[in-house]
């Protein structure tokens, strides 16, 4: 992996047009790309969604300058999204205690219990439908 020492200013901005092709292609693509003994067991999301607060919580973070977005795996082997606040250095901005056995879950601002489709997807729209 390459460090970059500090959040680059950039537009993270696409077409609806170049929205609708890559939700396409993942939607065509998502059971292909895994192994066969983990077809057709949801393991990729084709969509998450978080509620207002929750990405209004990090941004109010002290020093917040952006978000970024892990790809964590539950036990049923599901992968979800992990969301955290980062700072303009493009750091991680995570408890003090970074010791697992000492971080209290009401220390923790990290962002993951999504709303995860398939089993709670949204209304069709093109970026969902065929």
């Amino acid at each position: 992996m390459s460090t970059n020492t500090s959040l680059p200013e950039q537009s993270h901005f696409i077409t609806l047009t170049q929205a609708v092709d890559m939700t396409t292609l993942y939607r065509t693509n998502r059971e292909a790309i895994l192994k066969t003994a983990f077809q057709g067991q949801n393991i990729l999301a084709l969509s998450e969604t978080f509620n207002r607060n929750a990405f209004d919580t990090l941004l109010a973070e002290p020093g917040c300058a952006g978000l970024r977005i892990y790809y964590g795996m539950n036990t049923d082997l599901t992968v979800h999204a992990i969301v955290v606040a980062v700072n303009s250095s493009n750091e991680d901005i995570l408890p003090a205690s970074t010791s697992r056995t000492t971080i209290a879950a009401t220390d923790i601002v990290i962002v993951e219990e999504s709303q995860r489709c398939p089993e709670h997807c949204p209304a069709d729209s093109v970026l969902n439908t065929p």
